[in-house]
């Protein structure tokens, strides 16, 4: 009767999570059609209204290629997306532009002896309003015409860029150095010009109503009163949904979960009993199966490059050209530290999934495909190569050494957060990851083909390895001049869909399957539990990706999915402890597995984290009110490095242990690293938020609030004494998380120096 009940709710989980991932994906290529139709145009002519030519749409597109050659993304932001210590151009850009408009305006304009001086100006601001808000694009014949006041005041703040980006006056050395700009660096004035094109660009949709509406194209973002730019009534609106729906759906979860505990998830023990021995000790490692030490000790390496970049990328925002006097940012600036930084934390994570897979296939199947081996190791080849090759061409790029726009696209440094690697290096990791599918493929096939019990967790294991596969391909959506909207909505795909969703569905039905496979856990448990969790996980996080594309020059349809399926993403965090329960219930069963405390004890790190940083974090930043205050500060910041590591850092750092098992000898492992190593890493992580990125990115918030966000972002702000002061508050917990570091890396050598032959 179990088994027939059981049968059937797998059945019926699989058809709920097939129709609904079916209709979520469609959703979200269906609304990606309306960003394509509806991103803000960009004018193949801006002219003045006695027809004097200012920008052209080949000076906007070559100037969006000139800002992907210095950094992009990584040097300050554009709508809020990108580093923090540099301006968000847009908003500066705005910003500076109202107030010189607002100048010409008062210089240009006749007094009235009837208005008070207070009324003067409060009619030059409403001019200025008009003006900028007002949409004077012509859609026939793709022109924007803009008024000779407005030209005057484009050239105001060409003029402050100008000197910042040529200049060498001591306003622009100070302004570099608190930008944490390389001091003698230079651009051509063709560069610049189209530079600044692009940055009035992105600046106009951000002001600009979209036709026949009283919004901009960004949603009124950024917040900016003197432009007008203030939350709209959507805004609200979608907010109070997000939280209804937060609300209404953690009760309907906790219900559900009371519910169904006595039904599946109470008693967890396999029909024939928990196992009496450590099924893993006798398994056979194979050639293939050992091949994969070299990727985890590349991990490691990978792991303590980043927390060096980290530290130097973070110390950058008080001393701005270096580390104690010392003078890196002639060799290793701030863009090249920040972009290697956020790559490595992507590059190491992914690489100890990708290598535990490969482990534990020939593992869970007894089967070793001829020429596994080899695949394993030209693969391992192929990473090393993308690595070096990839950071070579971005450090060249930054440096000026690849000027030529399509040769940085292809080999240098694209410029957007995350995926920064030039196209052939991405079309290069994309072949690899396929190569990956194929060996993992043939090494579980005669598992799912033997049609066990756990076949449904096998064949979930399946579907995410394809999945991840053919996911990380979105990358590849977007061009050299591709429309930056355009090339957002396809981004997150990559960011969002991939690395934050598919990749742990992956290790979810891995883990669930190894627990199997050791006898510690019920086929029937595991299976209906990972297809719940992956259906309400995904439910929310496929169109969940819409809430990092509120304010990049999308529709408002946009900002209502995202706010409604994003507070969604946060409901089955909230019964964490139930599975910090069933952990427990499975981890202090039997003697035997006294030998997987620590691998343990990273997977319950996993849960907190993800309450945490995922959790609490990621809802603080993601109703659309908050996010129109915050986005781009430092909460950003706080809610990536808790849940980036505090879920998949340490995610693949237990699938690692779980590996080490049989790559080395358990009974000489050194408990007390593993502890420092665990506790350095668990407490150092919270002091770094806690202590220091929360309050940064709160302080930043209240400023955006009360004054305008590009107040929060700007140089005197970033190097008052109070940030500062909250910048060196990170170097404590900093510390500790280094010694964990350091910790798990010395773990590592002596295991590996002990291990069996």
């Amino acid at each position: 009767m179990e088994t027939y009940r059981t049968t059937f709710s797998v059945k019926r989980l699989w058809i709920v999570l097939a129709t609904s991932m079916l209709l979520m994906f469609s959703v979200l290529l269906i609304f990606g059609q309306q960003i394509y139709q509806q991103a803000p145009p960009i004018p193949e002519t801006i002219v003045t209204q006695n027809q004097q030519v200012i920008f052209t749409g080949d000076d906007i597109r070559r100037g969006q290629n000139v800002w992907q050659a210095l950094g992009g993304m990584q040097q300050g932001s554009i709508w809020g997306h990108g580093g923090y210590l540099a301006p968000d151009w847009s908003a500066d850009w705005l910003h500076r532009e109202a107030e010189a408009l607002m100048a010409v305006l008062e210089r240009t304009s006749q007094r009235s002896a009837e208005l008070s001086g207070d009324e003067e100006s409060t009619l030059r601001t409403t001019l200025m309003r008009n003006e900028m808000r007002r949409n004077d694009y012509d859609d026939t014949k793709q022109s924007l015409t803009i008024s000779v006041n407005r030209a005057q005041a484009i050239n105001v703040v060409s003029g402050h860029y100008k000197d910042l980006f040529q200049g060498n006056s001591e306003s622009a050395l100070k302004l570099r150095q608190d930008y944490a700009f390389p001091l003698h660096s230079t651009l051509s004035d063709e560069d610049f010009h189209a530079l600044s094109s692009f940055f009035f660009w992105t600046s106009w949709a951000a002001v600009t109503n979209r036709p026949n509406d009283d919004i901009s194209y960004t949603s009124n973002w950024p917040h900016d009163p003197l432009v007008g730019n203030t939350p709209p009534a959507s805004l609200f609106m979608w907010s109070f949904v997000s939280i209804i729906l937060l609300l209404g759906g953690i009760g309907a979860l906790v219900w559900y979960y009371a519910r169904q505990f006595d039904v599946w998830r109470k008693d967890i023990e396999p029909l024939e009993g928990f196992s009496k021995v450590d099924v893993l000790s006798e398994v056979t490692i194979t050639p293939s199966m050992r091949s994969t030490a070299k990727y985890f000790w590349i991990v490691i390496v990978l792991f303590t490059a980043q927390i060096f970049l980290g530290i130097l990328t973070a110390h950058y925002q008080v001393e701005g050209q270096g580390l104690y006097g010392l003078p890196f940012v002639d060799y290793l600036p701030y863009v090249v530290s920040r972009t290697w930084h956020t790559q490595l934390a992507v590059l190491w994570i992914a690489t100890s999934w990708l290598a535990a897979g490969l482990y534990f296939a020939p593992l869970l199947s007894g089967h070793e495909p001829r020429f596994q081996r080899a695949g394993v190791n030209f693969l391992f080849l192929s990473l090393l190569v993308i690595v070096v090759g990839s950071f070579a061409g971005q450090w060249l790029a930054v440096h000026g050494y690849i000027s030529d726009g399509q040769t940085n696209f292809w080999l240098g440094h694209q410029g957007y957060e995350y995926v920064d690697l030039g196209r052939f290096w991405q079309i290069y990791l994309f072949v690899g990851l396929i190569l990956w599918v194929g060996l993992m493929l043939r090494a579980l096939w005669p598992l799912f083909k033997a049609k066990t019990d756990n076949s449904s967790l096998v064949f979930l294991v399946i579907v995410s390895t394809v999945t991840i596969g053919l996911l990380y391909g979105a990358g590849l959506m977007w061009g050299q001049n591709t429309h930056i909207s355009i090339m957002e909505y396809w981004r997150w795909w990559v960011v969002h869909l991939w690395v934050e969703g598919i990749f742990e569905v992956f290790a979810t039905a891995i883990i669930a399957t190894l627990f199997v496979r050791m006898g510690i856990l019920r086929v029937s448990v595991a299976t209906v539990s990972v297809l719940f969790a992956t259906i309400i996980f995904l439910c929310g996080g496929v169109l969940g990706t819409f809430h990092h594309l509120y304010f990049s020059g999308t529709p408002i349809s946009v900002m209502a999915l995202g706010a409604t399926f994003s507070a969604l993403e946060v409901v089955p965090l909230m019964v964490v402890g139930f599975e910090a329960y069933n952990h427990a219930k499975i981890e202090g069963q039997e003697k035997w597995e006294e030998a997987y405390h620590w691998p343990f004890m990273f997977f319950s790190a996993v849960l907190v984290w993800n309450m945490i940083g995922a959790g609490l974090f990621g809802f603080l930043i993601n109703p659309p009110i908050a996010l129109y205050y915050m986005q781009g500060l430092n909460t950003t910041a706080n809610h990536g490095h808790a849940a980036l590591f505090g879920v998949y850092g340490f995610l693949g750092l237990g699938l690692m242990l779980f590996c080490f098992r049989g790559l080395t000898d358990v009974r000489c492992w050194n408990q007390n690293l593993l502890r420092i190593s665990f506790w350095g890493l668990n407490i150092g992580l919270a002091m770094m938020t806690f202590l220091s990125l929360l309050p940064q990115g709160l302080w930043q918030t209240y400023t955006s609030i009360k004054h305008f966000y590009a107040a929060a972002r700007s140089s005197e702000f970033m190097h008052s004494p109070i940030m500062e002061g909250l910048v060196w508050a990170r170097v404590p917990g900093d510390i500790i998380f280094s010694i964990g570091v350091f910790a798990f890396a010395m773990f590592a050598w002596q295991a590996f120096r002990s291990r069996p032959n």
